[in-house]
């Protein structure tokens, strides 16, 4: 009688996954609006609106890197109607900073798939006598503790990027950390700060304009938003590999059938045109490639994060 029971149950989650969703869906971004997983939700909602013919309605749950929205997220109901786009702050950085958060990415949530990495780039005034990334590292290296660096935060990929291409490179820098990207490149452009990694759209101008000079490129590849920037695996930093990746999340125990209908429709959204096009003019990399992809790389990246912050000896009170 036992599997019966389990089999019709089954079958009835089966009939329900296929209705869904049934509801408006609440797409959690977990950032501050204009934040990278504010702006990637927005132009999946009114797709993701349209294919499945409920509303996803945008709500902003910003705080402490994420982890005020993916507290709320893993405690909410998991039938499909409440999901979220994270980045690697949420799932990785926080996890590494904090062994007391009230979360576990594993553990707490369904991984749908990953969406997009956003790589940052290493700019400094045009005035560093530095015009490439062997000088740079060279002049840091022979001003020990000496030349500043900045960061949108103590803890924030832009500081734990340093932080890993100081330890490779063998330097000793100053780390001046900032209130967000903008504040960290108003800092570059007054000469408060030598040097720091920011993403592509904050700076982009700024260098066109040669008001900052860019050393390299935090990722693996080169960006197609900056495509003469070389990596810095390219110039003899091998493995050097960093971004921000946002992936979209929902709470654990999310049904499988509500996944296999939400990831094959977001890879679809991605590769259009339209959403690509405007992925890449904000410096956006598209990652999608599947669930059990994205849950390997939350474990990488995981593993990737603590390593960094355990060499670099970051503490965040």
């Amino acid at each position: 009688m036992k599997w019966v029971v389990l089999f019709l149950g089954a079958l009835s989650f089966a009939a329900n996954a296929q209705d869904y969703p049934s509801k408006s869906v609440r797409l959690i971004a977990a950032a501050a609006p204009g934040g990278n997983p504010d702006v990637l939700a927005r132009m999946l909602a009114a797709k993701l609106s349209e294919a499945f013919g409920k509303p996803f309605v945008v709500e902003n749950i910003p705080g402490a890197g994420g982890v005020v929205a993916a507290e709320q997220v893993a405690r909410a109901p998991a039938d499909g109607h409440v999901l979220m786009l994270g980045d690697s702050g949420a799932m990785a950085i926080n996890p590494a900073l904090n062994p007391r958060l009230t979360y576990d990415p594993l553990r707490d949530f369904t991984l749908v798939t990953s969406l997009a990495a956003v790589p940052t780039v290493l700019v400094a005034p045009a005035s560093l006598p530095a015009s490439n990334l062997q000088e740079f590292a060279a002049l840091a290296g022979a001003k020990p503790g000496q030349l500043a660096y900045g960061s949108a935060g103590s803890g924030s990929v832009h500081h734990l990027t340093m932080a890993v291409f100081a330890s490779r490179a063998h330097l000793e820098m100053l780390h001046v950390p900032y209130k967000g990207g903008s504040a960290l490149v108003a800092a570059l452009l007054a000469g408060e700060v030598q040097a720091g990694w920011s993403g592509i759209p904050n700076v982009a101008p700024h260098i066109k304009a040669g008001k900052l000079r860019v050393y390299a490129i935090s990722t693996a590849k080169r960006s197609a938003s900056l495509p003469d920037v070389p990596t810095a695996i390219e110039q003899g930093y091998a493995g050097f590999d960093i971004a921000t990746v946002i992936g979209m999340q929902a709470p654990a125990g999310t049904p499988r059938e509500v996944v296999a209908r939400l990831q094959p429709a977001l890879a679809r959204i991605l590769r259009e045109r339209d959403t690509a096009e405007r992925m890449a003019s904000l410096g956006m990399e598209l990652t999608e490639n599947g669930t059990e992809a994205y849950a390997r790389f939350v474990r990488e990246d995981l593993e990737r994060y603590a390593a960094a912050v355990k060499a670099a000896g970051i503490k965040v009170e």
